[in-house]
């Protein structure tokens, strides 16, 4: 069996390289180098003979294709015999060929051995005078927009090689701190006659006259202004509203006490976004997402869910009902909301187009309840094939109404009516028109010529109730030439 031996070439002083990766260089004649732009470089030439894998970092074009190739290159290598294969710092703080050459290497029966010797890491809090025991996250420049940023621990950030990138980390890191919160640019760490730090606010971090190359880390100390920006903020506020010492109002409420927040915050998100108001937006988005979060707290305590749970439904729903998109699934759009209607019954294991129907909230306005109904059927097929049609049962529907109007059957007379407005929900959907919508625009419309009617009563010193029917008719006839 053959062995690739990897040693880490420690953070750039030649004296914190250790004295097992020496060893393993001085006693091998197969040694690749991952990049050679490392400050020891010089001083092992004296000793050793290498092979630099730099001109892999100019065929291709990103780094994940970079290090899968080099990886590969070293696998192949390793089938003719044992090698070394030395890399910055310590093997096993971010260095991604790492992990990718032992995965490979155990596929194809060759051993892999690491050697370590002191990382950056060690040398920048050596450097900066920081005990890590206090905890620390460490990114990379390049997967900063995949990582999590918690701004309660101290965050090293690699791999800052130019103001481009520098440019990118302040723009994604000001979505969490402060403008002005202190960072430190950190060069050379562990090399003495390249050691530089920097200790620069927030937003002046891509500027000119700062230092950006191969050996550039960033150093963030723990955010001393808390900014609430991610769930699991809300949730812990939450928790707290709900624990021992919290609010008494928080702490009594129910699923079926907040049913009706939910109602009342999706409504008030409608008129934000019917205002085109973004900071109504925001607010409204924020007290619907509390409502999800509390619900969530309240299944948690009771022990029959939590969030995670619920985000692995909706996740997993998704997936689901977009087999095109997540499976290679070929789907014609034209009919994707049949195919989605579909998928939903297979999920809930419904055996008949009736169970759908169903399934539709009792607590849905009666006029979206109704459109959802009449759209259920109409993907199958049960639809009138043109819009006189619809037209047609809708005068039926009247005539009908008259009739049982003429009879004076109370119990009748509800039913008649209530197929007549169903007709003129079919109607809406034939024209592509939201019947709650087109009713709320008409609510407004009469709350308008109603205020002008008062308000012109009142330049009369009069009150609208003193007015006669045909006085206020006359008004309200102004209105509308008033295009209220």
């Amino acid at each position: 069996m053959h062995k690739i031996s990897i040693v880490g070439l420690g953070p750039g002083e030649y004296s914190l390289i250790s004295q097992g990766a020496l060893d393993a260089l001085h006693s091998s004649c197969r040694i690749y180098l991952r990049t050679e732009k490392h400050p020891i470089v010089n001083k092992l030439k004296e000793t050793i003979k290498y092979t630099s894998l730099d001109y892999f970092y100019d065929s291709e074009e990103n780094f994940e294709d970079v290090y899968y190739k080099i990886s590969k290159h070293i696998v192949e290598l390793a089938k003719e015999g044992d090698l070394v294969y030395a890399v910055p710092g310590h093997p096993r703080v971010a260095e991604k060929t790492v992990g990718i050459i032992e995965s490979m290497a155990k596929e194809n029966n060759i051993e892999v051995e690491t050697i370590a010797s002191m990382s950056f890491v060690d040398a920048m809090f050596n450097y900066l005078a920081v005990d890590p025991a206090d905890g620390f996250k460490l990114i990379d420049a390049f997967e900063i927009e995949n990582s999590y940023i918690d701004t309660n621990t101290s965050m090293i950030i690699t791999q800052i090689y130019d103001q481009f990138i520098a440019s990118n980390i302040k723009l994604k890191l000001m979505e969490y701190y402060d403008y002005d919160q202190e960072v430190c640019i950190v060069n050379g760490a562990g090399v003495k006659n390249l050691e530089s730090k920097k200790y620069v606010p927030l937003y002046e971090l891509d500027r000119s006259e700062n230092l950006f190359n191969y050996l550039t880390s960033l150093y963030i100390p723990k955010s001393s202004k808390k900014m609430y920006n991610t769930v699991n903020d809300l949730e812990t506020i939450m928790n707290t509203l709900r624990g021992e010492n919290g609010c008494d109002w928080d702490k009594k409420q129910t699923h079926e006490s907040l049913k009706k927040y939910v109602i009342e915050e999706a409504y008030e998100l409608c008129q934000a976004i019917d205002n085109d108001d973004i900071d109504e937006m925001i607010e409204e988005l924020g007290d619907i997402l509390l409502q999800v979060i509390f619900h969530c707290q309240i299944g948690k305590e009771e022990g029959y869910f939590d969030l995670k749970e619920v985000v692995n439904g909706i996740c997993t729903k998704l997936i689901n009902r977009h087999p095109h998109v997540f499976n290679n699934v070929n789907i014609d759009m034209a009919q994707f909301e049949k195919t989605w209607e579909e998928l939903k019954r297979d999920e809930k294991g419904e055996t008949s187009i009736t169970s759908g129907l169903k399934r539709i909230p009792s607590h849905l306005p009666a006029l979206i309840k109704a459109e959802k109904i009449q759209h259920k059927a109409a993907l199958i097929g049960f639809d009138w094939d043109d819009i006189k049609d619809v037209f047609e049962k809708i005068d039926e529907e009247y005539k009908e109404l008259l009739d049982e109007c003429k009879q004076g059957n109370i119990k009748y007379i509800k039913e008649e009516l209530g197929d007549l407005l169903f007709s003129i929900v079919n109607l809406a959907r034939f024209l592509h028109i939201d019947s709650e919508e087109a009713l709320n625009l008409t609510n407004q419309k009469f709350i308008n010529r109603f205020e002008f009617m008062e308000e012109n009563a009142s330049r009369l010193h009069k009150k609208l109730e003193d007015l006669t029917l045909d006085q206020m008719e006359e008004l309200w006839q102004s209105a509308k030439e008033n295009k209220l």
